[in-house]
């Protein structure tokens, strides 16, 4: 028989991997477009994150399938969080976001 307590300790341990697993997603969004946002890491730079595909996934979605053009893109307002390993010892982590502005055609 399984503890019920071990169930709760899933659950949390659950939210807090998908709490961090923070992809790109649309901010703002409107009939014919929107801003896309996706973290990228300093020594990687916005062009070579992982999230970019995942960002021009998301406009081409929003598009239907269609073509879109990107407005403008830029550094967009990050978030700094603090995070406690196991070891108890508490890290600040300041993550930077790239956004791209698009319309679709």
């Amino acid at each position: 028989m399984i503890a019920p307590w071990s169930f709760v300790a899933v659950a949390l341990v659950y939210l807090m991997l998908t709490g961090c697993a923070d992809g790109a997603k649309i901010v703002q969004e409107h009939e014919s477009g929107g801003v896309v946002i996706y973290p990228f890491k300093e020594g990687q730079g916005p062009m070579l994150s992982s999230f970019r595909k995942e960002g021009l996934d998301l406009m081409k979605e929003k598009c239907l399938g269609r073509s879109y053009s990107i407005v403008r893109e830029g550094e967009a307002k990050g978030r700094t969080r603090v995070v406690s390993p196991l070891d108890g010892a508490q890290e600040v982590v300041e993550e930077r976001r790239w956004g791209i502005q698009f319309e679709c055609k």
